[in-house]
């Protein structure tokens, strides 16, 4: 079969084609004839930095859709030929995948296998960021970094349904402003400026809520943009700065948190608590209530070509990798 792996770390380029035996699923597992692999700022990571990889070679991807193609021993509720999206912790850059079965969800009705491939990380993580770790309540604000990214474009929907009083983005660039404006937000701000643009937006009071994928001085200056008890929700460290870390001194006047939130680490400690993040998350699809549009997709073969596409900043919405032809 095809795989895409890294034998060591670097730029897009490091990522080749290469021909390798399809796997075979063990206790409690699956192998999954892949469809389609979501592209994620987390797979870019790994090439460059080594981000949750063991072992070299790597074969990167989080997210899968695609036909069960056999079943390991102990394995109930799912059968070959199944339709199927799962989460996986690397390895979803292949014509084979193997997943374990607590992170492999049969496809809900009417949805189809190029929109679940856009899902597994995405949908669950905005609704975990506003809902089960922001504690988001009508009428409240919320401020969204990376908002034309692909958890942005769901974190705007869901926000926007979930009655919030005003969804504010914050992005890089006047193109990605126009795209997130399309998606849920009521304002968007660029990188340098959302402190005071937060501040002016909201008549000096600052948000309810921030949610913050990049970490270092953006995080600190995040802090600065919440109103009074305001709550700050962390889940990455895009900037790739040391990590920062905040205590009472910053937090006590004001009532103040911060939270956090990993779905990749959600599915190694609480598998069943992610089950049941990621059913009522899909539901929000087949109801009609969020969409998260395909902007690019590559055939598997360029999928450094995909890492440079996200590697520049300038993509919006969703990438894809096409695994089967």
């Amino acid at each position: 079969m095809r795989a895409v792996e890294f034998q060591e770390y670097g730029g897009p380029e490091v990522l080749k084609v290469v021909q390798v035996e399809a796997p075979e699923p063990g206790p409690g597992q699956v192998t999954i004839d892949a469809a389609y692999a979501g592209v994620n700022f987390a797979d870019l990571k790994a090439r460059a930095a080594g981000y949750r990889v063991e072992s070299l070679p790597f074969v990167p991807g989080l997210e899968v859709s695609g036909r069960i193609r056999a079943v390991g021993f102990g394995v109930g509720g799912l059968r070959p030929g199944q339709e199927v999206v799962a989460l996986v912790n690397g390895g979803a850059y292949a014509e084979v995948v193997v997943a374990e079965t607590a992170t492999v969800f049969p496809l809900p009705e009417g949805l189809d296998l190029r929109t679940a491939a856009t899902l597994p990380t995405v949908l669950p993580t905005a609704r975990a960021l506003l809902h089960e770790v922001g504690r988001l309540r009508a009428g409240e604000s919320v401020l969204v970094h990376g908002a034309a990214g692909g958890i942005g474009t769901v974190a705007g929907q869901l926000a926007r349904g979930a009655g919030a009083g005003a969804v504010y983005g914050v992005v890089s660039s006047a193109a990605k402003a126009e795209y997130a404006l399309r998606h849920g937000y009521d304002e968007v701000f660029t990188t340098d400026s959302f402190p005071d643009e937060v501040r002016r937006a909201t008549g000096g009071r600052g948000v309810d809520l921030v949610l913050d994928p990049v970490g270092g001085d953006t995080l600190r200056r995040g802090l600065d943009a919440l109103a009074v008890f305001g709550r700050l929700v962390s889940f990455g460290n895009a900037s790739g700065a040391e990590p920062w870390h905040v205590g009472q001194s910053e937090l006590y006047a004001q009532g103040r948190s911060v939270a956090s939130f990993s779905i990749l680490a959600l599915a190694q400690s609480a598998p069943e608590a992610l089950r049941s993040l990621v059913e009522r998350a899909f539901r929000m699809v087949t109801d009609g209530n969020v969409t998260l549009p395909v902007t690019a997709e590559f055939p598997l073969s360029d999928a450094a070509e995909a890492h440079r596409l996200m590697g520049e900043r300038t993509s919006t919405g969703k990438l894809l990798l096409r695994v089967a032809d």
